[in-house]
């Protein structure tokens, strides 16, 4: 799984830090949408890393309407990115746009934000459309920031060509609770924990009564 290496992770949490000393700390509820817009530019390019003209396109044209950006690298496309104010609380609503933006250019990320918040979706192109909220995270929190920093790295453009959406949506799948419920009622697991219990224990588990013990 590609990451950040450590520097540039502490780097990236700095810049996290320093966006929400700037930003989130005041009366930050009162900003406009067009200021948040502001806000979003230099987040994508102070902390993200994209060049501002080469590789954010800005009020991107999607059938008639508007995308705030879109990040590009060398003609590739990578995510939409929709701004609502800071004031909003984003909703299903906003969502829908994001996907529906993101659907009609064939593109398979979306980023909502509306300054604190970042939510950011996988794209599924089933009929219905459909999305799957990948990580959302609180920038105006600073006990989440370290773990904003975790998921925000996957979006730099030291990671973002480097396949690292690929290893976002990956790990994302692979701890799935559907996924992790299936692992923990196989086989394998349960006669495992029966050999446990038998050998710490010494007392036999049956099967069913072991898949009863993990259910509860």
């Amino acid at each position: 799984m590609k990451l950040l290496p450590p520097s540039k992770r502490r780097k990236l949490l700095s810049a996290l830090k320093k966006y929400r000393k700037k930003y989130l700390v005041g009366k930050y509820s009162e900003l406009d949408e067009s200021a948040t817009r502001l806000m979003i530019n230099n987040f994508l390019t102070d902390i993200l890393g994209f060049a501002s003209l080469d590789e954010i396109k800005t009020e991107y044209m999607i059938r008639g309407t508007y995308a705030d950006y879109i990040t590009q690298i060398g003609g590739e496309r990578y995510f939409i990115v929709e701004v609502k104010a800071m004031a909003i609380e984003l909703s299903d609503k906003h969502l829908r746009q994001a996907q529906n933006y993101a659907a009609n250019e064939g593109i398979e990320w979306a980023l909502l934000t509306n300054g604190k918040r970042f939510n950011f979706y996988r794209i599924l192109f089933n009929k219905p459309i459909e999305s799957k909220c990948v990580f959302s995270v609180d920038l105006s929190d600073d006990k989440i920031l370290q773990k904003a920093c975790d998921s925000l790295q996957f979006l730099t453009r030291n990671l973002i060509g480097k396949r690292g959406l690929d290893s976002l949506w990956h790990r994302f799948t692979a701890l799935e609770p559907q996924r992790i419920s299936k692992l923990l009622f196989s086989k394998q697991v349960i006669n495992y924990l029966k050999m446990a219990i038998k050998k710490s224990a010494r007392i036999n588990i049956a099967h069913d009564e072991m898949r009863g013990i993990i259910s509860k």
